[in-house]
């Protein structure tokens, strides 16, 4: 059964839509958006009815809100609105509504528009998981294609995706960065990592995959392969458009081997000028390569591993995110093992 929010500080206009949707529908009534919000963190609804003109916290403002935030970005909002005038409508579409009911409303009309808009989103949201199917099948190509270029690094980008999740979600909890982490949907955003690596994909096998020692100028060639990144991903934006799947995908290519002193590459950022994405990535990165073994060297253990990245706090990597991962580090340790 759908649920249904009806936002409105109104009691006889509750009563009604309440009345009305309840045989087909689970509703909640709310008289204010705090109360929607409270709701919110318990409750997911499919749809919600949101008065404009409200004390404290009107429509406008909780619209505001509820877009801004990815845990609720996605749930259709429909205006409860008395006022029949294009610049209200106007302000509502941009805000982000899906419709208006004017009121007084009637019950037929109320439930018909209601069913409407839920099967229409339902059509929405099916061709947007096709979608998200297909881009992810498309990634899946990319990134197999970059692991079985570089030999020497086996199902990297498969753990470093899991570790990812790991930090990000419990960065999260914490409310380490969580202000600039709020609007991301993390399970899109390690996604996107997988593509951390596709510059190389121009890299020559002769360097590649040398077995021995770098010399500087291979070295440098290694390297490139951030700004490479940049470049197929900039490539595929052109072809695809701003999608933020692809913006996260390009921070992420761009921006993981930065260090936190500023003597990483390819720019040589430091602090917090590197963005987040890069500032995760190298740890989660870094911490991929200590524990995996190369034909120049054997896998440092967990224990080895977590302490060369605790050495490396402040240098390296960011200190706040090396402290969540210190935090959490037995998680990485269980899924190195699997």
């Amino acid at each position: 059964m759908k649920t249904i929010f009806v936002v409105d500080d109104n009691d006889v206009n509750l009563l009604t839509a309440e009345t009305s949707l309840s045989k087909q529908y689970r509703v909640f009534t709310l008289p204010s958006a705090s109360a929607m919000f409270e709701l919110l963190a318990k409750i997911k609804p499919d749809l919600i009815l949101l008065d404009i003109l409200m004390p404290v916290t009107n429509g406008f403002e909780a619209m505001k809100i509820l877009k801004s935030d990815s845990r609720y970005s996605d749930i259709p909002v429909i205006f409860l609105t008395s006022r029949n005038d294009s610049a209200t409508e106007a302000r509502g579409f941009e805000a982000g509504a899906t419709d208006f009911i004017c009121k007084p409303f009637s019950e037929p009309v109320l439930f018909n528009r209601i069913k409407f808009h839920l099967k229409i989103e339902e059509i929405i949201r099916e061709r947007t998981d096709n979608l998200n199917k297909l881009r992810d099948s498309i990634v899946g190509v990319l990134a197999t294609m970059v692991e079985n270029r570089d030999t020497m690094t086996g199902k990297h980008i498969e753990r470093t995706t899991q570790y990812l999740g790991f930090l990000m979600h419990a960065m999260l909890e914490r409310g380490v960065y969580a202000d600039e982490m709020e609007s991301w949907n993390l399970e899109m955003v390690a996604s996107s990592s997988r593509l951390h690596d596709v510059g190389k994909i121009v890299i020559t096998d002769l360097i590649l995959n040398k077995p021995g020692k770098l010399t500087p100028e291979e070295f440098d060639v290694i390297k490139s392969h951030a700004i490479e990144g940049v470049r197929i991903i900039d490539t595929i934006i052109d072809e695809a458009g701003e999608e933020a799947f692809l913006q996260h995908a390009k921070l992420f290519a761009w921006r993981h081997h930065e260090k936190f002193d500023g003597t990483g590459y390819p720019d040589k950022m430091s602090g917090l000028e590197i963005p987040l994405h890069g500032r995760i990535m190298a740890l989660v990165d870094v911490y991929d390569a200590l524990t995996s073994a190369r034909p120049y060297k054997d896998a440092f253990s967990h224990e080895k591993a977590v302490e060369i990245i605790t050495e490396s706090s402040g240098s390296h990597f960011d200190p706040k995110i090396v402290d969540v991962f210190l935090e959490i580090n037995e998680k990485f340790a269980e899924y190195s093992r699997t």
